[in-house]
């Protein structure tokens, strides 16, 4: 199943394809870092309206939108466990992370013209920091240890003096109780932030970039391991094996001990959800009447980019 959406200027159409439940928008690197950029842009403009018209009985708060970039990790683990499902169902835009699922995407949806590469998340956060040099957008890093973070920051103002680093808060290795999260909160309020870029982990960054975005006009990132790669603190892969869909091996000889579980697991049920996706699409063609697809009715028919 294929629903289109729209890009930042409305003039083209955008794929919006079904993997493993989830919908992933089939934009281009370039294509993912104009979205975003625009998002932040048209919700920055909401917020002051609203706040220049809050006397009025007209105003109303404008929403947040949630990003996530989604490798076959995430997707399999949102196969077995129904509230991030939900999450990625319910978010503003899901992007390819990975090349494996750019590649399931191309076979499950052969009538659909994808994009052939994948929006890789160190990528989009450069790319996003690069386009809003001189927009005014200020940017909120969420995540990691401090040391990453003042690494980090160091890079992304030695690369884009012309952006706006408005603030960053490493929380602790813990649930964090509820004054935590308000606390968390009002600091990326009262800073201005129009991007938050958040670096938890899957899920935990994907259940609260969804929680930031319902609470604060902001637009959120859940960018995994990009903290780590940008900052210089953790190893990427070769080019040559991320574009062959081997950056997970490499990212296991690294940490073997912290990922083995989830590469031997999560690839093997990616690769058994998208047979069974493709089974079921082939299916219909064997009964009478034709049946409708599968995903009627959850939400994703006549999905369309930024629907919420």
């Amino acid at each position: 199943m294929t629903a289109v959406g729209e890009t930042a200027s409305g003039t083209a159409s955008v794929p919006v394809v079904s993997c493993l439940g989830v919908p992933v928008t089939a934009h281009t690197r370039e294509g993912a870092a104009r979205r975003v950029v625009h998002r932040a842009l048209h919700t920055r403009e909401a917020r002051e309206a609203h706040r220049s018209a809050q006397a009025g009985t007209a105003a109303f708060a404008p929403a947040g939108s949630d990003v996530h970039l989604c490798n076959a990790y995430t997707l399999a683990l949102a196969d077995r466990d129904p509230a991030l499902l939900r999450t990625l169902r319910s978010a503003f835009l899901n992007l390819a992370d990975g090349q494996p699922v750019v590649w399931a995407n191309q076979l499950l949806h052969r009538g659909t013209a994808l994009p052939r590469g994948r929006v890789y998340g160190p990528d989009l956060m450069l790319d996003v920091f690069s386009m809003s040099q001189g927009t005014g957008l200020r940017h909120y890093l969420l995540g990691s240890t401090p040391e990453v973070l003042a690494a980090l920051q160091r890079e992304l103002r030695r690369r884009f003096p012309g952006a706006v680093l408005a603030g960053s808060c490493s929380p602790p290795f813990r649930s964090l109780t509820a004054q935590e999260l308000r606390d968390q909160e009002e600091d990326i309020r009262t800073r201005g932030a129009d991007i938050v870029w958040v670096g938890l982990g899957t899920p935990l960054q994907d259940h609260r970039a969804a929680e930031l975005s319902a609470a604060l006009p902001v637009v959120t990132m859940a960018v995994g391991a990009a903290f780590d790669f940008i900052a210089g603190s953790k190893r990427q892969a070769p080019s040559w094996m991320q574009q062959g869909g081997l950056e997970w091996l490499f990212r296991l000889g690294c940490e073997p001990r912290r990922l083995w579980r989830r590469y031997l697991f999560g690839n093997a049920r990616f690769v058994g959800g998208a047979v069974r996706q493709a089974v079921r699409r082939q299916a219909p063609r064997a009964s009478a009447p034709p049946a409708l697809p599968s995903d009627v009715g959850t939400g994703l028919t006549g999905r369309r980019e930024g629907a919420r």
